[in-house]
């Protein structure tokens, strides 16, 4: 039987669940930010505790901060501006959300930010409309304010390709939830873009020894590399003896293994395991369960989809859930 959590205002544009499901934050085309709670731990009933307006313009992307790091959020409108949100307590007052830190780039867009925690600092990806990528690292665990750019890259696996200026509609970033010592931080990132170079998702990791990001992996054959992407998904991994990653392009949704070795070129083995066909349209957005066993993908069809690979190592749909009318 179904059963509604939270209503949300009509003019909502996307929506956020904190790290363990217990806070629900949503953005409106007119720049709120609204934050709902359970008043009951318990109980799965959500309500508005929060409305505040960040912003003249729509909210498109809401991504919360690490819970590590206090209850903060992401905010990316609509003008490609990206700012951070902190709820704190100010001289006895009630909790409020407080503005920390805006990110200003001048002649191009936020499209996409994500956060890493690696060892005991926090690290944000943010994907430009220009094609490049940048790498922030919090300087005080205690300060949201205080960033620093770590590296500026490309999305290319190759560090000699040359291409004109490009222009990137929309980016994916999804990092390795692993957080091993012996294993070096990671993310994979997507572009859909007018430059082919720059669309495949390649996998970066950091070089410890030279302090700098590689990539270390390209997700796509040779034919589909120029193909735009539209989401990435890196699954948690519970004993696999490999990486297992979604990519969504227009072509459908493909899974990846991705070995754990380098081998002497660096660069790590990968395959293409399925393809997950069905979907009308694009694919926006796609979630990994926390067994990284099951795939949660929606997209322009409207609908929510469920898959699973059986012992046979074959991806199946499992389920599929109507928008509510």
């Amino acid at each position: 039987m179904e059963k509604s959590v939270a209503t949300l205002d009509k003019g909502t544009t996307c929506t956020s669940w904190n790290y363990c499901g217990q806070r629900l934050a949503t953005g409106s085309f007119n720049g709120f930010l609204s934050i709902f709670d359970s008043p009951d731990p318990a109980s799965s009933s959500f309500t508005a505790t929060s409305n505040i307006r960040i912003h003249e313009g729509g909210i498109v992307k809401i991504v919360w901060i690490p819970p590590e790091y206090g209850d903060a959020v992401a905010c990316i409108c609509g003008d490609g501006s990206l700012s951070l949100w902190e709820e704190i307590a100010e001289d006895g007052l009630p909790l409020q959300w407080k503005l920390c830190k805006i990110f200003h780039c001048k002649g191009s867009k936020v499209l996409d930010a994500q956060f890493g925690v690696i060892r005991t600092s926090l690290k944000m990806v943010v994907a430009y409309s220009d094609g490049h990528v940048k790498v922030y690292e919090l300087l005080n665990p205690f300060e949201l304010k205080n960033w620093q750019l770590q590296a500026e890259i490309q999305n290319v696996i190759d560090s000699v390709s040359t291409f004109g200026k490009a222009s990137c509609f929309s980016a994916s970033i999804s990092w390795n939830p692993q957080r091993n010592e012996s294993q070096e931080p990671s993310f994979v990132l997507g572009f859909n873009s007018d430059t082919p170079q720059l669309n495949s998702s390649k996998v970066w990791v950091f070089d410890q020894a030279h302090h700098r990001w590689l990539p270390v992996a390209e997700l796509a054959l040779s034919l589909d590399k120029s193909d735009q992407v539209f989401a990435v998904a890196w699954a948690p991994n519970v004993g696999r003896a490999y990486e297992l990653i979604a990519v969504a392009t227009r072509k459908g949704i493909t899974i990846w293994h991705v070995r754990l070795n380098p081998g002497l070129d660096g660069r790590l083995s990968v395959e293409k395991v399925a393809l997950l066909s069905g979907y009308e349209g694009e694919v926006w957005q796609m979630e990994w369960d926390m067994s990284g066993m099951t795939l949660a993908t929606s997209g322009t069809d409207g609908m929510v989809r469920l898959w699973q690979s059986n012992f046979n190592g074959v991806w199946l749909e499992q389920a599929a859930f109507e928008p509510a009318s």
